[in-house]
């Protein structure tokens, strides 16, 4: 089997596939050592190193993808998602958790698994129906917030230690004493970092920039030895927001081929993230907490709909539904669980299900939005028929000419030019029988709504009477008054509004 085939070619069930495998390996690597050397390995600093390593690795990962010509069209609210949207939605899971299951670790759940997998989104961007200014937005918005959530986790971390009088590790531990000036010590080291290789790595491309023949190659080199360099630094003293930065920056391109460095380091990042798997597996193989991780990963999903309603008002119609469910979890989640493993033992039984849970949502969610997007689905509306009959008793038949909303249906060619036949098997019941602009009385007889309460939508087959199908939706600025509740709201926005047009019945359509 092609592991990286089906980690990076976008394929969302092979990711998952792939990763249920290696972590079954984990477990069975974890039975056979048995519980206490695996807990040995959880509390020795070799393991804090490697988790730290791997995250940083992530980090540099998630940020070097960025497009930074793309971000400047949305920098508000990527910056608002990565700060207050993150910090939202991690307050939203912890009250949860808090409540529902009480304990140290319950603080430092939400924000393990508060920020969207960039890898993920990024495997998924070549099959996703959202516009380019909608993927940009979502990719930078999956990478930033990684190095946030990756700091609001030490510091959720800390606070737990201290309220619960726990023992933490030391090595984590070195990293957030102080309190509030240990906090803004780390930070301005963090930026320290970032600002001196950065500044370094300008200098020396705009002295060898000029040369011929091996500028480009010693260019290259330079920018590698300067991250390993960081690297080293950022994970000794853990200044993993360090490292994420450089990534914005310093970016090493092979002369020649300059997707060469971007393929290594996916590569790397993959194998890392296989890495933070299978010891998730053998940490598994001691304690699991089903109920705990499915009400987490339920929890975060939610919690990114509520958060995107409020960040996405300013974007497409057609983007804003794939924004709210785009939670999706994925390596730097994993090696937070494994990061706080040591002083919270629950964490990684938690939130390895949470993850799962998390991913086959997204899964689920999207398949069904692509589908109704497509117009592939017709759905039932509770009182549909009610509402025909009732507006068409109200109103006259737009086709005549008379009556409120004869100029609408008329310019959209329902008439006698206009009229359609239903289907043969369409038969309504006696009550629904109406003699005008309503439902049929008999097979074959005309309908003047366009497939909004029966009849065939353009993207599937016949459609029951009492159903709804999106794929004749009125254009944009009119209304179907044989159609309602659609007729008491403006239609659907011509992008991506066929879910949306579900809002409708409810409300008015999103801004």
């Amino acid at each position: 089997m092609n592991v990286q085939k089906y980690l990076g070619s976008g394929s969302a069930g092979g990711r998952l596939a792939v990763a249920a495998v290696v972590t079954s390996v984990g477990v069975a690597l974890g039975r056979a050592a048995g519980p206490g050397p695996v807990m040995d390995l959880v509390t020795g600093e070799p393991y804090f190193l490697l988790v730290t390593a791997l995250l940083a690795i992530g980090l540099y990962s998630s940020t070097h993808g960025i497009e930074l010509r793309h971000l400047r069209a949305d920098l508000r609210t990527v910056v608002l998602a990565v700060t207050v949207g993150v910090l939202v939605k991690a307050v939203l899971i912890t009250a949860v958790m808090v409540v529902l299951f009480p304990g140290p670790e319950a603080l430092v759940l939400g924000v393990a698994v508060a920020q969207i997998d960039p890898l993920s989104v990024s495997a998924l961007q070549h099959s996703s129906r959202m516009s380019e200014r909608g993927k940009a937005l979502l990719l930078s918005w999956a990478s930033f917030d990684d190095p946030v959530t990756t700091l609001l986790t030490i510091y959720a971390a800390t606070l737990s230690v201290t309220l619960h009088h726990l023992d933490g590790s030391a090595e984590f531990t070195a990293f957030t004493a102080g309190g509030a000036g240990g906090v803004l010590l780390g930070l301005a080291a963090n930026l320290a970092l970032a600002a001196v290789f950065t500044g370094t790595w300008f200098f020396v491309r705009g002295r060898i920039r000029a040369r011929r023949g091996s500028g480009a190659d010693l260019s290259f080199a330079v920018a590698c030895g300067l991250l390993l360099a960081a690297a080293a630094v950022a994970v000794s003293q853990f200044w993993m927001l360090g490292i994420a930065l450089l990534g914005l920056f310093v970016r090493p391109v092979v002369r020649g081929a300059p997707e060469a460095f971007a393929r290594v380091l996916d590569g790397l990042t993959q194998t890392a993230f296989l890495l933070a798997v299978l010891g998730v597996g053998v940490i598994l193989s001691v304690r699991v907490d089903l109920a705990a991780g499915l009400v987490l990963g339920v929890t975060a999903f939610a919690a990114q709909a509520v958060v995107s309603v409020f960040l996405t008002r300013a974007q497409e119609p057609g983007d804003r539904i794939p924004l709210a469910i785009a939670q999706q979890n994925g390596i730097t989640a994993i090696i937070l669980a494994l990061l706080l493993q040591p002083m919270f033992p629950a964490v990684v039984g938690i939130v390895a299900p949470a993850v799962l849970v998390v991913n086959v949502l997204h899964l689920v969610a999207n398949a069904l939005y692509a589908r109704y997007d497509r117009g592939d689905i017709a759905v039932p509306l509770p009182g549909a028929r009610w509402w025909a009959g009732r507006s068409a008793r109200r109103r006259p038949d737009p086709a005549s000419g008379r009556g409120p909303g004869a100029s609408a249906a008329l310019a959209r060619g329902i008439g006698a030019s206009g009229d359609r036949t239903a289907p043969e098997d369409d038969h309504g019941a006696e009550d629904d029988r109406l003699p005008e602009g309503g439902l049929p009385a008999e097979s074959g007889s005309t309908a003047h709504s366009p497939a909004l309460v029966h009849g065939t939508g353009t993207g599937g087959g016949p459609v029951r009477p009492g159903h709804v199908s999106f794929g004749d939706r009125p254009s944009a600025g009119t209304a179907d008054p044989l159609a309602p509740p659609f007729g008491r709201y403006p239609a659907p926005p011509p992008a991506g509004g066929r879910l949306v047009a579900l809002i409708g019945r409810f409300g008015r359509w999103p801004a």
